[in-house]
């Protein structure tokens, strides 16, 4: 057995060394901090006060909704939800939990909240792994249901035996929040786990170019460019762990409680929401991609772009990313699928 975790940081520096253009930019903040169970990185630029001022907000704010968000963490909402037994209970995430939702409608239950259960069987909570039996992963399935949740202003009720893990979302609402609260208007905001805001454009009015990693080894395949905008990657690679021969990657199909199968090794989604990034690399990777590119015909109206790589090799892209996507250095000679 074995786990391997690559922050979205690494890719951030390559970036940086790499990919930076010639003309001298204002020297940046720079700090990192670990939060939400990953580090995160951030780069800020603007006049001390203000760097300052949006320092002190990131860390009250990434205080504030781990404390909030855990789920394991006790008295906070995730916790007491998960622990009621079916009562309804009042928390401060009802914002958070309606956007949660609403993607888990749309997206068919590809994404779900309440996998949590199955999470923890497969033991990617804890590092202990195990390969859970046919039976139990029936009945885990059975317990993952996100149309039973339900939320009343700020009341949310779950069945009892049900528990809930906004982990999928969680970071890319978090870096919604601080994009709209640190005041400043340019910034490069990586949550982690490859999760990246960026706010505004870098100084000089250049597009902030961040790689994507190589689903097969530790480089990046691609850069996209990125101004006011959000880019979140699920891939297998990110949480793993091998018995007899078999990898098992903690993206869950909800239908079987298992990790998904569907031909592809990451997704990266690109939209003005991290939220909507983050839940949609996680459905998009589980439904592959032939369902996941009708899934981006389909609907306009969440304002998303992808980048798709298969078990093969193939590398696809919507054609939103036209003139934002290239490939990177030693990739050159890939092809790359045009999605219409």
């Amino acid at each position: 057995m074995k786990k391997r975790v690559v922050s979205a940081a690494l890719a951030l520096m390559m970036g940086a060394s790499l990919l930076a253009g010639c003309e001298k930019q204002p020297e940046p903040v720079e700090f990192t901090t670990f939060a939400m169970d990953t580090v995160m990185s951030f780069t800020l630029y603007g006049d001390k006060e203000k760097c300052a001022n949006a320092r002190s907000i990131v860390g009250m704010t990434l205080s504030d909704y781990e404390a909030a968000l855990s789920p394991t963490r006790e008295n906070s909402d995730v916790f007491r939800v998960n622990q009621a037994e079916g009562q309804p209970v009042e928390v401060g995430i009802s914002q958070l939990l309606e956007r949660a939702l609403e993607l888990c409608t749309v997206t068919g239950g590809t994404l779900d909240i309440t996998a949590y259960p199955a999470v923890k069987a497969w033991g990617f909570t804890t590092g202990e792994h195990r390969v859970p039996s046919p039976v139990e992963l029936e009945e885990l399935a059975g317990k993952i249901d996100c149309t039973a949740v339900k939320l009343a202003g700020n009341v949310a009720t779950l069945p009892a035996g049900m528990e809930l893990d906004l982990g999928a979302v969680a970071k890319g609402y978090v870096g919604d929040v601080l994009a709209g609260q640190i005041g400043l208007t340019s910034a490069l905001l990586d949550l982690g786990q490859s999760t990246i805001v960026a706010v505004g454009s870098k100084p000089g009015g250049e597009p902030w170019r961040i790689g994507v990693r190589d689903p097969e080894g530790e480089d990046y395949f691609a850069v996209v460019e990125l101004s006011d905008m959000a880019m979140g990657t699920s891939g297998g690679y990110q949480r793993y762990f091998e018995e007899d021969g078999v990898t098992y990657w903690h993206i869950l199909d909800p239908e079987t409680a298992a990790p998904a199968r569907s031909g592809l090794t990451s997704v990266t989604v690109v939209s003005p929401s991290a939220l909507v990034c983050d839940g949609l690399s996680t459905a998009l990777f589980v439904m592959g991609l032939e369902e996941g590119t009708q899934f981006w015909r389909d609907h306009p109206e969440l304002e998303f772009e992808a980048i798709f790589v298969t078990e093969d090799g193939k590398i696809c892209r919507t054609a939103g990313l036209e003139g934002r996507f290239s490939l990177a250095n030693g990739y050159e000679d890939r092809e790359v699928t045009v999605l219409e």
